[in-house]
């Protein structure tokens, strides 16, 4: 096993189900989503009519495009890392092929190598890593049962 697994761009296709554009359905948030980047998109809003039509998306990046235009909800900046996890903690809660891959992962480094995002991957290389922190987080409560 790998001592990091960069799944943004480098082993993208080894490990796409990483991304959060990776097709697995899973319920969160009272809703069924298609992927967790619909849901997390759609979460940034509290108008229903906003989130349903994040959640009708045809792909992810459809609903990512549509929720850069949404009403952002007033508590978004300290709510979205929490969306993350629910989402994420969702997705392989229901996936068990899934969760059975993300812990094969071992303790490899999860590292998404997205050189735009800062916050979510790794940036230009000081970025936070979020995502892929979220997603070890993950790996150890699935380990933990």
């Amino acid at each position: 096993m790998p001592s990091e697994i960069r799944f943004f761009r480098r082993d993208r296709r080894q490990y796409p189900w990483l991304s959060n554009f990776y097709e697995a359905w899973f319920m969160a948030f009272g809703m069924r989503w298609t992927t967790v980047e619909h849901c997390y998109q759609a979460m940034k809003t509290l108008r229903p009519d906003e989130r349903q039509m994040i959640q009708r998306c045809e792909t992810p990046a459809e609903a990512k495009r549509k929720g850069a235009f949404v009403l952002l909800r007033p508590d978004w900046e300290t709510m979205k890392d929490a969306v993350m996890l629910t989402a994420l903690g969702s997705k392989f809660g229901v996936h068990k092929d899934l969760a059975e891959k993300l812990i094969a992962t071992g303790d490899a480094a999860l590292i998404e190598d997205n050189p735009h995002d800062s916050y979510w991957g790794i940036g230009d290389g000081s970025g936070q890593n979020k995502l892929g922190r979220f997603l070890m987080e993950v790996r150890e409560d699935l380990r933990n049962g």
